[in-house]
């Protein structure tokens, strides 16, 4: 299975991965005993993204495993380090790191478009441009779900209590975003990356920045 991405950080190891159909996996090895009655329902290409996450994970950490909790967020075992998954067949992405951290990755296709009122802030409407709408609607969304994998709240709406601010296609490595409710917001940054035709978000929690404020001291 070639290597396709290297991301890492000084705080954080990034890796994407990429399917090989010649690659050959050992299930029993990566197939956690806790994890064999959810992977037996899986189809044929979400199996070859599980298996491509364990690969990777087993050749870094060979002694860990990544279980899940009952609302079926992934957690290393043992729990010594933060981490966070992502797939998009053929693509699968693995972060690790000591702290709290986001990932998530999507090709961009108009498909999105369908939905982009399950996600879109009503201020997002107001600066997204029509001749690149597919692109921004792909970023915004994999930041969101970078954010929803790295914040605690886990809140259920994506339009509601998660908002990305204006951003230019050439300048996506610093995209600053929010997650808040009536009373409170926390702020991060986004690095966002293009390879081909997928988008590619990484959030890490950084304490200067992700400290609760009231709502009437908003960022933006």
């Amino acid at each position: 299975m070639p290597l396709y991405q290297d991301f890492s950080t000084d705080d954080a190891i990034i890796l994407i991965w990429s399917f090989d159909e010649n690659e050959e996996f050992d299930h029993q090895k990566l197939i956690e005993p806790e994890n064999r009655a959810r992977v037996e329902r899986f189809l044929p290409e979400k199996l070859a993204e599980y298996l491509m996450i364990r690969t990777m994970l087993k050749r870094i950490y060979p002694d860990h495993k990544i279980l899940y909790k009952t609302i079926g967020q992934p957690y290393l075992l043992p729990k010594d380090a933060f981490i966070s998954i992502t797939h998009s067949f053929p693509l699968a992405a693995l972060a690790i790191s000591k702290k709290r951290i986001g990932i998530d990755l999507e090709k961009a296709t108009p498909k999105i478009i369908r939905i982009k009122e399950k996600f879109l802030h009503p201020n997002e409407h107001l600066w997204i441009p029509k001749d690149h709408e597919v692109d921004f609607l792909t970023i915004i969304w994999v930041i969101k779900e970078a954010l929803y994998k790295l914040h605690a709240s886990k809140y259920w709406s994506l339009k509601m209590h998660y908002e990305v601010e204006k951003f230019t296609l050439d300048s996506l490595d610093e995209v600053k975003c929010r997650v808040f409710d009536d009373e409170f917001e926390d702020n991060y940054i986004a690095k966002v990356t293009t390879i081909d035709d997928v988008y590619f978000a990484t959030i890490e929690e950084n304490h200067k920045i992700n400290y609760k404020i009231p709502r009437d001291k908003k960022m933006f």
